[in-house]
């Protein structure tokens, strides 16, 4: 069955669909020996269709895991300024896995790990309504306050943003645990958000994104996703 080239090339786990778009505009994605342009489809049984002249191949069965992300890593496959990634802790996982969103480098948690582009696609687009939940460990001259100007951001920095789930889980004087529900994956925007309202961020920790949890897995350990958890992430 013919699909969008952009479609198959994110399915192949080698870029998102956005980035499969500019690489057919360069030229550099071929079907059957011809060029590709933006907006073609192919049939990956049928056609041979090729990325910087290597033969495009779907996996036959994909792959997802969690990771808990310990501080101190990079969300990307590689870092030029040698800096340690995620990617290096699921490098046992079998194949090449990419991260499905990110968290910075001074943040912790669960973060998803998956060959599936469309699924990894879905997951992050903030349309989707996926909540994403996170602990933060803040302190502040006012934490009430800010609490209640953190429910009623609906923009940052000039950026419209859904308004946040807040909840207080415990205080003592200027220093508090909360949790964040939000959305949206924009950077470093729980960081932002909490930094507007007059809250220092001193720990940030994703505990969950839909139904998929952190649980207690240890700190930079992986674990395969559940039958549950897959069927919630296939359905988006």
């Amino acid at each position: 069955m013919k699909q969008r080239l952009q479609k198959l090339i994110s399915a192949g786990g080698i870029a998102s669909r956005r980035t499969a778009e500019r690489m057919i505009a360069a030229g550099r994605v071929t079907v059957n020996g011809e060029t590709a342009t933006v907006g073609m489809s192919a049939d990956p049984e049928q056609d041979d269709v090729r990325v910087d002249g290597q033969p495009l191949r779907l996996p036959s069965r994909r792959r997802y895991i969690v990771l808990n992300k310990p501080r101190g890593y990079v969300t990307t496959l590689s870092d030029d300024r040698g800096r340690p990634t995620a990617a290096e802790l699921v490098a046992d996982a079998g194949g090449r896995l990419y991260p499905a969103g990110r968290l910075d480098m001074d943040s912790e948690g669960l973060l998803i790990f998956t060959d599936d582009g469309e699924a990894a696609n879905a997951l992050m687009h903030p349309s989707r309504q996926v909540d994403k939940v996170y602990t933060v460990f803040v302190r502040g001259e006012d934490i009430p306050g800010a609490i209640d100007a953190l429910r009623a951001m609906d923009s940052l920095e000039g950026e419209p943003i859904a308004r946040p789930k807040v909840t207080l889980i415990e205080r003592q004087g200027d220093q508090a645990e909360i949790q964040m529900v939000i959305h949206e994956g924009k950077n470093r925007q729980i960081r932002r958000m909490c930094v507007a309202c007059g809250l220092r961020v001193g720990r940030l920790v994703r505990i969950a994104e839909g139904p998929v949890t952190l649980g207690d897995l240890p700190v930079g350990r992986w674990r395969p996703m559940t039958a549950d958890e897959l069927s919630f992430l296939q359905k988006h």
